[in-house]
């Protein structure tokens, strides 16, 4: 399984990954079919319910975080920065372009920070890590959230028999993986240099689809990679589509199992 620097430069992430808010949201739709429901933004809202002072959240993307505590705490300032000004055009201000290993906050200014499914893209996550416990009051929290190592790995397994059935040759193609960086295995160590004390919950789920199109959607979003799959990429997908079809036509359902978590830090 490779980890190349694809997974973390700066201009394919802010350009094509999330230029804006197409391919995360293709990657978000796909647990409108999850059982249990996790409601993430929720579960961090309740995290978050003792918390004082500004919370920001780092790497807000399409501001699902930010809009549900906006929501449900009015009375907060809540700020969203991301590297990508493209899909900030969409978040409800205050946003701001900016970097997570140089965050442009005063030290201990904020009484919460969210680092949700983010940090795998940071090259270095050690000085990442060290941002988000510098801005924080001492008294504050980091919450982050990733997936575990076999997260969606069926997912990984179709992409594997439709990239064999391309390419003919019966050989294995080459697996390029972007959680692995920061999972839920390896999070708590990156953590866990900064804060004293490191709470995982698990949040495992299935997602059951009917229709191939979801699972379409969520393989073709990582189009931003496409030339680190040593592998035709359209014609990837289209066989993946072909088989999934062919899955739910014989069992009525393609089931994806999900392995997610969040990880709340405190010192």
């Amino acid at each position: 399984m490779t980890e190349p620097a694809a997974a973390t430069d700066r201009t394919r992430l802010a350009e094509s990954a999330y230029g804006t808010d197409r391919h995360l949201a293709a990657r978000q739709a796909l647990y409108r079919w999850q059982t249990p429901r996790h409601d993430l933004p929720a579960i961090a809202a309740g995290q978050l319910r003792d918390v004082r002072g500004h919370v920001v959240d780092v790497g807000c993307g399409n501001g699902r975080f930010v809009r549900r505590l906006r929501e449900e705490r009015p009375g907060q300032i809540v700020l969203g920065l991301d590297i990508a000004p493209g899909i900030l055009a969409g978040v409800p201000g205050p946003v701001a372009v900016a970097d997570v290993t140089r965050l442009p906050l005063a030290s201990g200014s904020v009484g919460a920070a969210l680092a949700m499914h983010m940090l795998y893209h940071v090259p270095d996550i050690p000085q990442a890590v060290r941002e988000l416990a510098r801005v924080v009051a001492p008294d504050g929290l980091v919450i982050a959230s990733t997936n575990g190592e076999r997260d969606k790995a069926e997912l990984d397994d179709l992409w594997q028999r439709a990239a064999s059935d391309v390419l003919g040759t019966g050989q294995e193609p080459v697996r390029f993986s972007i959680g692995a960086r920061f999972s839920l295995e390896n999070a708590p160590d990156f953590l866990g240099e900064q804060f004293g004390r490191v709470e995982t919950t698990e949040l495992p789920s299935t997602v059951t689809v009917h229709d191939p199109e979801p699972v379409v959607a969520y393989l073709a979003s990582y189009r931003a990679w496409a030339d680190q799959y040593d592998v035709p990429f359209d014609t990837t997908v289209e066989r993946a589509r072909a088989l999934v079809t062919e899955r739910i036509a014989r069992q009525g359902m393609f089931e994806v199992g999900c392995r997610a978590g969040i990880l709340v830090c405190r010192r």
